[in-house]
């Protein structure tokens, strides 16, 4: 499935596509290079999932975690790890198989770790404003 905004107040359609396209999947892996829009896409989708706590960039922490409608959410960045080792200390197993929804930013970090079916949120650039959306199922 593809989307395309024309600004950021496009992101809430955007994100009830995704929720309604993702089905019964609870792991999401979002991809685009830096600054196209995949943390402020998060923050959207948070909502839409029932979060009401402020959703912010797991940078430094590597993993947030939230509650929403369905339970505990965990919002993933791994452009910091410096190796895999990094996400075994984490625990990566209990987020991943524990349930709970999975919104992983920079997963190439850690391709060989992740689930074998997973939802890809790939979000290009077309311009300052405007971003393409391509959602996949794996």
């Amino acid at each position: 499935m593809k989307v395309q905004i024309e600004n950021l107040d496009d992101l809430p359609k955007v994100a009830d596509k995704l929720l309604v396209f993702s089905g019964e999947h609870k792991i999401f892996l979002f991809e685009g290079e830096m600054g196209a829009g995949k943390t402020t896409f998060i923050k959207n989708f948070c909502k839409t999932l029932g979060v009401n706590d402020a959703v912010s960039s797991p940078t430094y922490s590597i993993v947030n975690e939230y509650i929403g409608n369905s339970g505990s959410l965990y919002h993933f960045d791994f452009y910091r790890i410096k190796n895999i080792q990094e996400a075994y200390d984490l625990g990566y197993e209990e987020y991943f198989y524990g349930g709970g929804i999975c919104l992983i930013e920079w997963p190439e970090r850690i391709e060989e770790l992740l689930p074998e079916h997973y939802v890809k949120v790939e979000i290009s650039i077309l311009n300052d404003s405007q971003r393409v959306f391509e959602f996949s199922k794996i």
